[in-house]
């Protein structure tokens, strides 16, 4: 494994592990197979682990799998103070209290204001006296760095970072994100001032791997560097000295292993023009089929109305990246088929979801376009005789 360094001098794995996606059964997580990939993860040396408040189960899921397996002391627990639910200093420590609790731990490494759009949102806390709550916790050793995880533009974050004496931040950037979010601006400011930068959604969500265009992925496997498309976009990101550690939401033992190889093979500094030539023509290929740049984050949910925003989005997506069929296929198997409806057209535009936005969709414009194609006249006619059929008491 290869490791870059904190503020401190603390060595972090370029690796993290990315707790939001742990797999699970009727609504709960896997604990025994969640233990055996962060154990899989934690052997190779992966020593940054990241989770959140919201992250259902996920801060209760790691703190038990690191104290049963002793290992908390070993590693570095990243989490998250749900900034947007905070309306008092008491609610701060509430919070933080609670998550304590749940990680079975007396103190996080890395703590974050989490999911940060606008320097508002940081404006408010100050008022709640967030800095002085902060050096308490600092100089207590509860809290060893300090951060904020972003979702906002460049320019604000730019505001956020040059406002605070900040530990590190944690930013979504990949070869489709240079000029979006935080952008290569913002990790270029943030290393300039020696601040890690945490990279999220590397292989956004996805879309850079298994929801590439056929004509990106023939140009992976015809390049000659031996390459899969999730190696090649860690690569690119491990290929500048500026990020600290890029997070993966692995679930499977084969997805740490593969990870896990990479991260202890890619240096910075490697690419060749070749390389760059490469990531340009994939995301030309890419740009030219996306209709949505959904991520399939879930900030957006649960709607009020029971759509299903990410997956729809998805198939969506699939329809233009691959081909009308297999989106619309897709659409079937995984939104259509389910027993509550969650159908794009219950939408009623209440706007909720676009507030918690990352990516800022017009999701409600979106929704309509994304009914229209998915669902036209005899695919209506055939998900109804499906569910008559399917779904029947």
């Amino acid at each position: 494994m290869n490791y870059r360094k904190d503020r401190y001098g603390k060595d972090i794995s370029v690796l993290g592990y990315g707790c939001m996606r742990f797999t699970k059964n009727a609504g709960r997580i896997d604990i025994d197979k969640a233990e055996k990939e962060i154990m899989a993860a934690y052997a190779q040396g992966v020593n940054y682990y990241d989770t959140a408040y919201l992250y259902p189960g996920s801060e209760a899921a790691l703190g038990e799998i690191l104290e049963r397996n002793g290992i908390r002391e070993k590693v570095s627990i990243a989490t998250k103070l749900p900034q947007y639910m905070v309306n008092s200093r008491q609610a701060i420590d509430r919070f933080f209290e609670e998550e304590l609790s749940r990680l079975r731990t007396d103190h996080i490494d890395y703590y974050l204001m989490h999911h940060v759009t606008d320097i508002v949102q940081w404006e408010k806390l100050r008022k709640l006296g967030i800095t002085d709550w902060i050096k308490e916790k600092k100089e207590s050793g509860r809290i060893r760095n300090i951060g904020f995880s972003y979702h906002g533009n460049t320019a604000n974050f730019l505001k956020i970072l040059n406002d605070y004496d900040w530990d590190f931040c944690q930013i979504q950037y990949n070869y489709l994100d240079v000029t979006t979010q935080a952008g290569v601006d913002g990790l270029k400011a943030a290393a300039a001032k020696g601040i890690p930068v945490i990279i999220m959604e590397p292989l956004r969500g996805g879309k850079l791997v298994d929801m590439l265009p056929g004509d990106a992925k023939e140009l992976i496997r015809n390049s000659g560097f031996g390459y899969t498309p999730a190696e090649l976009a860690f690569r690119w990101l491990w290929d500048q000295p500026e990020v600290t550690c890029v997070l993966s939401g692995m679930n499977s033992v084969e997805m740490v292993n593969e990870n896990c190889r990479t991260a202890s093979e890619a240096k910075a500094g490697e690419f060749t023009d070749e390389h760059f030539a490469l990531i340009d023509k994939i995301t030309e290929c890419i740009r030219r089929t996306t209709k949505v740049g959904c991520t399939g984050c879930a900030y957006c949910m649960p709607c009020p109305q029971g759509v299903d925003i990410p997956a729809v989005f998805r198939c969506y997506n699939r329809m233009y990246s691959e081909n009308k069929g297999a989106g619309r296929f897709e659409y079937v198997q995984t939104v259509a088929l389910q027993k509550e409806k969650t159908f794009a057209s219950q939408c009623i535009g209440c706007g909720k979801c676009e507030k918690h936005c990352p990516q800022s969709i017009s999701i409600r414009e979106e929704l309509k376009k994304a009914d229209k194609d998915l669902r036209p006249l005899f695919t209506r006619i055939q998900i109804a005789a499906m569910r008559a059929f399917m779904l029947k008491k």
